[in-house]
């Protein structure tokens, strides 16, 4: 690998500041840049780009020009409307998989029938392409019954209905909000993970693993957000049920890629739950999980450049290396996330912590007077020993915080420590 590279992170969250923060880590790396980024990151050295995410010109037309050597791509809508392919086409390296790869993300039908296809357990499922249909193909499920929107829906279209007033409302409520297909789903039983896989080509290497928060409230209650919180290490996974993930959903995800001429060169991120009968895909998704990439990153031993970037040149990945550090983070969010956040939230300048740091993702402003600018507006994280420690101080530091226009979780982490 050469040295004084140029790289290029295209977003504006979290996991594009995770993402960046870890490639500065790199004593190969000259400059990150990231565009457009958030306020945030001037506190980690990086340099933000005023092009929009879905500025695919501008972005190529500024990769050229800088000489960026290549490019990482955070969110999936950009990577769904081919800026791989774009920037394949110019000679321009770029990490994320192309256009027709996106579809395992872009849509819920499309992964479905490539599970089907390579033999890849998951939920019992049929896909209805009007309300109508849909709502008579609910006698052949059981209650609960999980109902997801066929397209991008940033970690919200999915509703667990308990019953079938709740089932029936929903689906009208999809089709009529523009879902030309609908999915119902057996409502699968255990602990979920996720699971993120570095892919290129026939190639395959494992992240650390992470636990999700879906559910905007205590105690898993209330609608699905893009996650309020996750944790890792995952004391409670079995290294014998991890190496069943491996061999029972990732080798055939990766021989269906490898079948099907996917020429996948990305993440490959599993939602997986661990059920009575093994392991079962919930969802693909086909970039980094926000918020798993803050917690994942830092356990990640290997220099994560050097990894990225044997991945878009077609060379041998490394294994990866896992540190032992636990580490937990809390999102903060405006009032009313995930289905009405309020605008421009008052959050001026958060105190420095000793045992915690923050990850900036909605936010803008300044740092001695931030202002938050979408829903989920930055997270605090903790690195420690173990999860009990790390869990103790990230919510001892947003104890001393005064937000009243924001709000958290304040059981991150419970289900790794009930036991």
């Amino acid at each position: 690998m050469k040295d004084d590279l140029v790289l290029l992170v295209v977003g504006s969250g979290g996991r594009e500041f995770a993402v960046a923060k870890k490639l500065k880590e790199s004593p190969h790396i000259k400059t990150v840049y990231c565009a457009p980024g958030n306020v945030g990151m001037q506190t980690i050295g990086v340099e933000t780009v005023p092009i929009e995410e879905t500025d695919l010109d501008g972005l190529l037309d500024f990769a050229q020009s800088k000489h960026v050597d290549w490019t990482f791509v955070g969110p999936e809508n950009v990577l769904c409307v081919g800026i791989t392919d774009k920037f394949n086409e110019a000679g321009q390296k770029i990490f994320g998989p192309n256009q027709r790869a996106a579809q395992l993300e872009g849509s819920k039908d499309y992964a479905l029938r490539f599970m089907s296809k390579y033999n890849i357990p998951t939920a019992r499922h049929e896909t209805f392409t009007s309300a109508e249909t849909c709502i008579a193909g609910l006698k052949d499920f059981a209650y609960p019954v999980v109902i997801k929107e066929d397209g991008l829906a940033g970690g919200k279209g999915v509703t667990i209905a308990q019953n079938e007033a709740v089932a029936q409302e929903t689906i009208k409520e999809m089709f009529a909000g523009g879902q030309t297909a609908v999915v119902l789903e057996e409502c699968l039983v255990g602990p979920e993970y996720s699971m993120f896989v570095v892919v290129s080509e026939d190639q395959f290497t494992i992240l650390p693993m992470a636990q999700d928060h879906k559910r905007v409230g205590d105690g898993d209650k209330g609608p699905n957000t893009g996650g309020m919180g996750s944790y890792s290490t995952l004391p409670q996974l079995k290294k014998e049920d991890r190496q069943r993930m491996i061999d029972e959903i990732v080798k055939p995800t990766m021989n269906g890629l490898v079948q099907g001429d996917y020429h996948y060169c990305g993440v490959l991120y599993i939602g997986l739950m661990m059920t009575e009968d093994g392991p079962k895909v919930i969802e693909y998704n086909v970039r980094l999980g926000d918020p798993e990439t803050q917690v994942v990153l830092p356990r990640v031993k290997n220099d994560f450049a050097e990894l990225i970037d044997a991945a878009v040149n077609h060379e041998k990945l490394p294994e990866i290396e896992e540190n032992d550090q636990s580490v937990l983070g809390v999102v903060v969010c405006s009032k009313g996330y995930p289905t009405h956040p309020a605008p421009n939230v008052k959050i001026g300048k958060l105190p420095h912590g000793t045992n915690t740091y923050i990850d900036y993702a909605n936010v803008k402003g300044n740092l001695d007077n931030l202002i938050g600018d979408g829903g989920r507006l930055f997270m605090v994280i903790s690195e420690a020993d173990n999860l009990v420690q790390a869990q103790d101080n990230v919510y001892s530091y947003l104890s001393k915080i005064d937000l009243p226009d924001c709000f958290y979780r304040h059981d991150i982490g419970n289900r790794a420590l009930r036991d």
